[in-house]
């Protein structure tokens, strides 16, 4: 079923939009999930509740990208779920290190002093857009997916140190630009 006539379900209300949505997104979200999680039962509970949002956020958004929006609620509810669940534990290294990567680039802003998230994240589209297309796969590939050092390395048919050295300079990019574009 195409992704608007799935979106319709929603708007209509029909309950098969859950069913529909489940059955041709099960896998992408499993994967975004199971990437921080590394449990089947927390993944499960992590999709469970990806597909009850998506009813609850269905009217009154209408997704351009039903995958990216789908995608990015699985992602929120496995970030959220990890955390809770790792409150004061040890952290396993990989995943305290992609949390950790991120970090650098943190603002502290309010929203009165600094642009709205939506202009944010169109400063993040746009330069994710500049990037050369193995770049930009590398860098998503990390921060969106999650996915270690050496899976990427893999993909793309390099050495670990390569990969980290991209992401470090696209990091630090990005850093430059959102400090340009949110602090002045």
């Amino acid at each position: 079923m195409e992704d608007t006539e799935i979106i319709d379900l929603f708007w209509k209300r029909d309950e098969t939009a859950i069913q529909e949505l489940s059955s041709k997104y099960s896998g992408y979200c499993y994967k975004i999930a199971w990437n921080l999680l590394e449990n089947h039962e927390d993944t499960q509970e992590c999709l469970n509740d990806t597909w009850f949002a998506a009813w609850k956020r269905m009217p009154p958004h209408r997704p351009l990208v039903l995958s990216a929006f789908v995608g990015r609620i699985a992602r929120g509810f496995a970030i959220d779920f990890f955390r809770k669940k790792h409150a004061n534990k040890r952290v396993e290294r990989r995943r305290k290190d992609v949390l950790g990567e991120m970090d650098e680039l943190s603002f502290s802003y309010t929203v009165e002093e600094q642009m709205a998230e939506k202009e944010l994240l169109e400063a993040i589209e746009k330069f994710l857009w500049k990037l050369k297309e193995t770049d930009r796969d590398i860098f998503i590939r990390r921060y969106w997916y999650l996915d270690s050092i050496k899976e990427i390395a893999k993909r793309h048919g390099v050495t670990e140190g390569c990969i980290k050295t991209n992401l470090c300079r696209n990091r630090k990019k990005l850093y430059r630009i959102l400090k340009q574009e949110v602090l002045t």
